[in-house]
C-alpha cells in the first residue's frame, strides 16, 4: 500500500506542484519559488528555526529538504541569514502549511520570494510527517520537484527523469560547493542591534581586526591548555562544503589568533604532508601558485561529500576518523 505522503492519484484541482518520487509516487500540493523541475534526493530537516540558513547550507546541496516543523517561511527571509553565496544548496523544499505573510522586524522578502531569486523550489500542503517516516523506513529517494503556475506536468517525463538520475551516492560534491579560492576569515555571530560581530582582537599581543565596541560580545571561550590568553591558535579550515556559521563560531570559540582562519578550498589541497600539528600545503592544482600554511589546528568539514571518493581531490581521505580527530579543533567532524 502507498505511504499517504506518496499517492497515484490524478491531479487535483488547483495543484500548481508535484513531487515525482523514482519509483512513480506522486504527491501533489501547492508549488511556490521558482518555476520549473529540479532532481534531487528527499531529505528531510527538523528544525524549527533556520529555513535559509538551511536552504543556503552546502551540505544540502542535490537534495531536497522537507521540513517537519509545520510553519515554514513565516518570518521571512533577509541578506544576513545565508549560509553560503556563489555554491550550490538545497534544490528545493517540501513544506506543510501554506506560506504566510511574514511577520518579523528583520525580514526583507517572503519566502517565496526569496526561492523565486535564487532558483529553488517549493511545494506546499503535503503530509511531511508521513513522508519523514518513509524516508526513515526506507531510505532518501530520488525525485523530481516541479512547480508550474498554470498546472501543466508531464508526469511520465519527471518519473523518467527521477529514476535516470544517478543520486548522491558515489558523487564528489565537494568540488561543486567548496569555496572558489583560499582566503581569511573575517567575522564572528551575530547579535540583536549589531549583526555580525567583526572578529575580536587577541586578547594579549597578535594581529587584530575587531571593533572594540564588539570585543565584549564575542570574547573567545577560555582555553585553559594554553599559558598565554593571547596565545591562541592559528587555523587553517579546508573547505569541503562548510556553511559560514561554522567559521563564525570557530572565531567565537577562540580561533582568531595571531592571524585569522585561513581557508583553503578543497580543490586547492592536492599535495599535503601531515606531522603533528603542522600541515605545508604545497602547490595549488587550480591556480599553479605556492600555498604555503602552518597552523597550529586543522579545521576539516565534511560538508555533503563522501570522504571516501574523494581520492585525488582529498588529503583528507587519506586517513581515518581518528587521525582526523587529531588535526582538527576539536573532535566534532561538522557536516
Amino acid at each position: 500500500m502507498a505511504d499517504p505522503a506518496t499517492t497515484l492519484a490524478p491531479q487535483p484541482k488547483g495543484a500548481t506542484g508535484v513531487l515525482v518520487l523514482a519509483d512513480g509516487s506522486v504527491a501533489w500540493g501547492k508549488g511556490f519559488g521558482a518555476t520549473g523541475a529540479a532532481v534531487g534526493e528527499v531529505c528531510f530537516n527538523t528544525a524549527i528555526t533556520g529555513y535559509q540558513e538551511v536552504m543556503t547550507d552546502p551540505s544540502y546541496a542535490g537534495q531536497i529538504v522537507t521540513f517537519t516543523f509545520p510553519h515554514i517561511g513565516n518570518v521571512g527571509t533577509n541578506a544576513e541569514d545565508m549560509e553560503s553565496h556563489d555554491v550550490p544548496g538545497a534544490v528545493g523544499c517540501i513544506i506543510r502549511e501554506d506560506v504566510t505573510a511574514p511577520s518579523n522586524f528583520r525580514s526583507e522578502a517572503t519566502f517565496g520570494d526569496w526561492l523565486e531569486k535564487h532558483g529553488k523550489i517549493g511545494l506546499a500542503g503535503l503530509d511531511t510527517r508521513a513522508l519523514t517516516r518513509q524516508i526513515r523506513m526506507t531510505g532518501a529517494p530520488n525525485a523530481v520537484i516541479a512547480h508550474d503556475p498554470a498546472g501543466q506536468f508531464d508526469i511520465p517525463a519527471l518519473i523518467a527523469r527521477a529514476q535516470g538520475w544517478p543520486g548522491l551516492e558515489g558523487m564528489d560534491l565537494a568540488k561543486l560547493v567548496t569555496r572558489a579560492e583560499n582566503h581569511n576569515w573575517q567575522g564572528s555571530v551575530w547579535h540583536l542591534g549589531k549583526g555580525y560581530a567583526a572578529s575580536p582582537l587577541p586578547p594579549a599581543g597578535g594581529a587584530g581586526g575587531g571593533q572594540p565596541d564588539n570585543t565584549a560580545l564575542d570574547q573567545p571561550t577560555p582555553n585553559p591548555s594554553r599559558e598565554r590568553a593571547g596565545d591562541r591558535p592559528h587555523v587553517v579550515a579546508i573547505d569541503y562544503g562548510a556553511k559560514d556559521n561554522i567559521f563564525r563560531n570557530l572565531v567565537k570559540a577562540g580561533a582568531q589568533g595571531y592571524k585569522p582562519i585561513s581557508i583553503l578550498p578543497s580543490t586547492e589541497v592536492k599535495n599535503a604532508a601531515v606531522t603533528s600539528y603542522e600541515w605545508d600545503i604545497a602547490k595549488s592544482a587550480v591556480t599553479g601558485k605556492a600555498v604555503h600554511e602552518r597552523a597550529d589546528r586543522y579545521y576539516i568539514n565534511l560538508g555533503n561529500g563522501q570522504m571516501a571518493i574523494l581520492t585525488g581531490s582529498s588529503p583528507a581521505s587519506r586517513f581515518d576518523r581518528e587521525q582526523v580527530r587529531d588535526i582538527a579543533l576539536t573532535v566534532q567532524v561538522a557536516k
